[in-house]
């Protein structure tokens, strides 16, 4: 059927109704490709921190059912893995953050095992406070960076800021 021998009405009704399917068709790829919301929470272990101890500070990624980030060690060179990264201030140390354990998932995108985060990961790190610590608290500022990834597409790396307020007493 040719659209020239249509009416000129009903021309434009089967106009419409292709550029409208294709725009649904559109919306629904950018929609499917959109990148998770990824929940990430930071807390530490305790209100306060007396001169001379440490305490334990700890960031959390809440990653939706069917979407994955990259490990802190992943087993492949192109794929970016996650890094949470602190900065001391005020002479406060910070201790290694200390990773989960990775699962490894065969995914469609390689032909080899990868090593990723799902769900709930918890990250951990130590907070010493010197015992002539000068002051009744300090900020911490944190930066965590991950590639999140479905079974089929990887999104852009993100990078999260993260502050943390250590009260000393």
């Amino acid at each position: 059927m040719q659209l020239r021998l249509l009416a000129p009405p009903l021309k434009s009704v089967i106009l419409l109704a292709l550029m409208a399917t294709a725009l649904a068709a559109f919306r629904t790829t950018i929609h499917a490709q959109s990148a998770p919301d990824i929940r990430i929470n930071n807390y530490l272990s305790a209100d306060r921190v007396a001169r001379g101890r440490t305490i334990q500070g700890v960031v959390e990624m809440e990653i939706p059912a069917g979407y994955h980030v990259n490990s802190s060690r992943p087993l492949e060179k192109f794929l970016i893995p996650t890094q949470l990264t602190i900065e001391a201030q005020q002479r406060l140390r910070v201790g290694r953050v200390n990773y989960p354990r990775a699962v490894l998932r065969n995914l469609k995108f390689s032909k080899n095992k990868v090593s990723v985060y799902e769900g709930k990961v918890v990250m951990r790190f130590n907070i010493s406070v010197p015992a002539n610590f000068a002051g009744d608290g300090a900020e911490l500022k944190a930066r965590l960076r991950y590639q999140s990834c479905s079974d089929e597409v990887c999104f852009p790396p993100r990078t999260h800021e993260i502050k943390f307020w250590v009260s000393v007493r």
